[in-house]
């Protein structure tokens, strides 16, 4: 059976029923996860609440929580009290239960684990945050119109990231060799040391050149260093949370905002528009240094969604009513 099944609850409700305590086993379980598994103050407190829900569902039904068979559990589950939980939180009550049974079966408290033929809700995977073209455009004019060799830096570092979709960690690494073998392309090496090529778009050729002009204002000291993007910071390159920071400020003179853009929102942005263009999923895939071609297709799911919403919406007989 589902643990998110929709079945009439099994167990018959006692109103005048006295609340069954079960403090014990519960405090000893969350000192197990605390002690032995390290977990989380934030992890603690939820556990502790979905299973003090339980609790107070089970003590209903004069049921104590260590006691409560499978049968009660479904009902919980089944019952008005998870019928509004998002998919996530559901999934995690049901992770909760399971821990807490398997834990007093291992303590020796029960013979058994009413959880064990549980299934854990699907959550979906999230379809990824993108922008538009025109809000790129947008971006790409504020970094043209911001002042100084910093406007020259961000610049590059805007169109480095939408014109080749890498991961921020990838861009704020990069050696200076790595653009000075062929201005063409880039040569990245990504997660598990796997290199990958990269062609450069003409604009960010173009953007590339006019920072790599104005890049020894960002020279530690004045002393030579290996990355792209020098900084004076501890790393001795400019750092993730640094291009985030620089990204929002940017978003915010575009006029977007500032929360729907980081990083790896450009990547996503870059993996869309080239499938919207009519480019081949193996090749962005390649390009974006993935290696597995299922990680790439949530894009093609990106653009079902966004096919359909069109067809909601202009299509005649969408608009009958």
């Amino acid at each position: 059976m589902h643990a998110g099944s929709t079945q009439k609850p099994l167990l018959p409700s006692h109103p005048n029923a006295q609340p069954v305590t079960d403090w014990r086993h519960l405090e000893a379980f969350l000192e197990m996860l605390a002690a032995e598994r390290g977990s989380a103050a934030s992890t603690l407190a939820a556990y502790r609440n979905d299973l003090l829900d339980l609790m107070k569902f089970l003590a209903q039904h004069r049921i104590a929580l260590d006691a409560a068979d499978q049968a009660a559990l479904h009902s919980y589950l089944a019952s008005g009290r998870t019928a509004r939980l998002a998919p996530r939180s559901l999934a995690r009550r049901v992770s909760a239960m399971r821990q807490f049974y398997k834990f007093l079966l291992v303590e020796g408290v029960r013979q058994d684990d009413p959880t064990a033929e549980f299934d854990t809700p699907r959550l979906g995977r999230p379809l990824p945050k993108i922008l538009t073209e025109a809000e790129i455009k947008a971006l790409i004019d504020a970094a043209i119109n911001w002042p100084g060799e910093e406007g020259s830096r961000l610049r590059c570092v805007l169109e480095l990231l939408y014109a080749t979709g890498l991961r921020i960690s990838e861009l704020v690494t990069l050696p200076l060799a790595a653009v000075r073998r062929d201005p063409r392309f880039l040569l990245i090496s990504g997660k598990g040391g796997r290199e990958r090529i990269v062609p450069l778009s003409e604009p960010s050729r173009h953007a590339l050149s006019a920072y790599l002009l104005c890049r020894e204002r960002f020279l530690p000291g004045s002393r030579p260093s290996r990355w792209l993007f020098p900084s004076w910071g501890r790393a001795g390159h400019l750092t993730r949370q640094r291009c985030g920071q620089l990204l929002k400020e940017l978003a915010f003179a575009a006029g977007i905002d500032p929360g729907r853009l980081s990083p790896h929102v450009l990547r996503h942005a870059f993996a869309s528009h080239l499938l919207d263009h009519g480019a081949d999923l193996r090749s962005v895939q390649q390009m974006l240094g993935h290696a597995d071609i299922a990680t790439t297709q949530i894009y093609t799911h990106v653009q079902t969604d966004r096919l359909r919403k069109l067809v909601e919406t202009a299509h005649p007989l969408a608009r009958r009513k």
